[in-house]
């Protein structure tokens, strides 16, 4: 029998182990690209589309919920990431514009929209439902509008879908609002509602910022806003890539189509209740209240995609959003 030296020995384990590595490596299945995992992780949800982040929903001690960080196609980071930490060419300014939210400037004449200790709060209650899956991820919660006094002014629900498509990632948003307290009234005001404070270079204006803008109706860049279209689009390079965000905006949301109150400097939101600043209408003319013990659902898809919005077919994809169940 032939006696191998030490060395040879050493060899010869280490060659089978990395074969044993090998073979374990191999037979692991890939994972699925579409699959979404959603589990909890230290007062945040985290989201998982492929075994690749996607988003966490942010809802313990905070002003209000909030998406932070959202990645779209290649990871891109796609939001700004102050305050929640600091990076490199971000302006310090409007420091309640956290990643992705919803929420509004005047509720019963609250801002819930700016932080501080006379402002109002939205405070997450509870899980309804946490479900992974393929071909989505969906989360549920309740959540209460509660005034700076504590009083509650209303409350909410929100399902939020998480998927993928060729090229993107998807998040369905849908949002209930029930006049459970009394008449809930959103006031006229351009400071709402669905919003997202985008990556630096995705910017219009600024010392990086190379984005553009486009809508539905065609318009362009700083003439998007207070506009009306049924959906918006902001694009720009990330990371070396070409990225973007399309937001559409449901036809049963009430006023549909909405107003889009989209800045050069980063902001993105679509905001149904801002008739005054938008069109120069008299004041309140864009109040919108629900009946006390009654509700109020709008409904978003945020798309966020690769290249343009014309190589990324925002439009089709729209079109296929809004299609009947059951269409083809």
């Amino acid at each position: 029998m032939v006696q191998l030296s030490k060395s040879l020995q050493r060899t010869a384990l280490l060659l089978a182990a990395g074969a044993g590595s090998l073979l374990l490596a191999t037979s692991l299945p890939a994972a699925d690209p579409n699959d979404t995992t959603i589990k909890a992780d230290g007062g945040k949800l985290r989201v998982e589309i492929g075994g690749q982040l996607f988003t966490e929903y942010n809802y313990q001690d905070v002003p209000r919920p909030f998406f932070y960080p959202v990645l779209g196609p290649g990871q891109a980071p796609m939001t700004r990431n102050w305050p929640m930490k600091q990076a490199e060419n971000e302006d310090h300014d409007h420091p309640h514009q956290k990643s992705l939210w919803f929420t509004h400037g005047s509720v019963n004449g609250i801002d819930f929209w700016a932080d501080g200790p006379d402002k109002g709060r939205i405070v997450h209650e509870k899980f309804i439902k946490i479900l992974s899956g393929v071909p989505q991820g969906i989360v549920h919660t309740q959540d209460k509008w509660m005034a700076p006094d504590g009083k509650i002014v209303c409350t909410d629900d929100r399902i939020m879908r998480f998927s993928s498509q060729t090229d993107c990632r998807i998040l369905d948003f849908e949002i209930t609002v029930h006049a459970s307290h009394g008449a809930v009234t959103f006031g006229d005001t351009k400071e709402g509602s669905l919003g997202m404070r985008l990556a630096a270079t995705l910017r219009l204006r600024g010392k990086v910022g190379q984005g553009h803008i486009v809508n539905s109706a065609g318009q362009r860049d700083n003439d998007t806003w207070g506009k009306r279209a049924d959906w918006c689009d902001y694009y720009g390079p990330v990371n070396g890539q070409t990225v973007g965000v399309a937001i559409f905006d449901h036809p049963g949301n009430p006023r549909h189509p909405t107003w889009w109150h989209v800045r050069d400097y980063g902001l993105f939101a679509a905001n149904p209740f801002g008739e005054h600043d938008f069109e120069g209408k008299p004041a309140g003319t864009g109040n919108l209240t629900i009946p006390a013990g009654h509700d109020l659902t709008f409904r978003y898809r945020l798309l966020f995609h690769k290249g343009d919005e014309q190589q990324s077919k925002v439009a089709e994809r729209y079109l296929e959003y809004v299609a009947p169940a059951g269409a083809k």
